[in-house]
């Protein structure tokens, strides 16, 4: 019987820890998240993409489109060349392999712009408050390429 006693309690106190454990296992990086990615030329929300830490690195998915009247509702990544070519955009990964280099900053990865096909190397800088995100996608060096920011959504 106290074998029996010893087992429950064992069990309850197990039961009472997990989830505490769980919780410092899983906890995540500010970046993740969904961010709102801006038009740069209308200035206007284009999509949402939602980032995760896969594996310690991190990818991003596309999880909204936002439309203009006139686009093609489900868009699919006609110029793409690899594995993504003609595929729905809404679902795909189109950022992938970036590790944390820093507190705010991750490198290493690539990413696709599924309007042209085009796959560029990208880093990642969070701003202090984890509210923007400074995406720069480049050919070669980060000196040749381009930045935009995301909007935590």
């Amino acid at each position: 019987m106290n074998a029996l006693i010893r087992r429950g309690a064992l069990m309850v106190g197990l039961a009472l820890m997990s989830p505490a454990l769980f919780a410092q296992t899983t906890q995540t990086e500010p970046i993740v998240g969904n961010w709102k990615t801006i038009d740069d030329k209308t200035n206007q929300p284009k999509s949402i993409i939602r980032i995760e830490l896969v594996d310690q690195k991190l990818q991003g998915t596309v999880v909204k489109i936002f439309t203009a009247p006139g686009d093609r509702p489900d868009p699919v990544c006609e110029q793409c060349k690899d594995h993504r070519k003609d595929k729905p955009v809404i679902g795909m990964t189109i950022m992938s392999g970036l590790k944390k280099t820093s507190s705010t900053l991750w490198e290493g990865g690539e990413i696709l712009d599924p309007n042209n096909g085009s796959i560029y190397k990208v880093k990642l800088n969070l701003d202090a408050e984890a509210k923007l995100l400074s995406v720069r996608g480049y050919v070669g060096v980060p000196m040749v390429g381009r930045t935009q920011t995301w909007i935590r959504d």
